[in-house]
């Protein structure tokens, strides 16, 4: 069932909560990268995957940002929501952190990646618009308009 109608930033957004293993674990003792970029590239699936109501595909990682490390038992907390819409595209912001035995967060990572719906056909599809709601969110909606042409751009020119 298809349903285009718009959509708050709310209505998809997501939080996943991770305790470090030693299997997620680096030579160095922190959290491996290629274990959080798998976790990240879930959670965008499952936001974008909420928002269209359907199946979606990974088009880019637009922008990953590896702040801070995560050691083991450590308490990961993952974030995600849907920061700007495109035709049958979405853009969606995962903000990952590690807490504290106090439930105080520190950021680790942020990453954006453009998710693209598809049909039972195999075919892109469209999306749900977006209503934006906070100067916040607003601010994010700008942010992925700049990011959209940036994108386009690269393309011409083969990157």
């Amino acid at each position: 069932m298809e349903n285009k109608e718009a959509r708050t930033v709310e209505y998809s957004q997501t939080e996943t909560v991770h305790s470090l293993r030693p299997t997620d674990i680096n030579g160095y003792g922190r959290l491996f990268g290629g274990q959080l970029m798998q976790w990240i590239d879930e959670m965008a699936g499952i936001v974008s995957r909420r928002h269209c109501n359907g199946q979606v595909t990974t088009a880019s990682v637009d922008n990953l940002v590896f702040k801070k490390g995560a050691y083991i038992n450590q308490i990961i907390v993952m974030i995600g929501r849907v920061t700007y819409v495109g035709r049958t595209s979405m853009e969606v912001r995962v903000d990952t952190y590690k807490e504290d035995d106090h439930g105080m967060r520190t950021m680790i990572n942020h990453a954006y990646l453009v998710m693209v719906s598809i049909g039972d056909d195999g075919k892109a599809m469209e999306v749900p618009g977006l209503i934006v709601r906070t100067e916040a969110e607003q601010a994010e909606w700008e942010g992925g308009e700049k990011r959209y042409a940036l994108r386009k751009e690269r393309r011409k020119e083969g990157y």
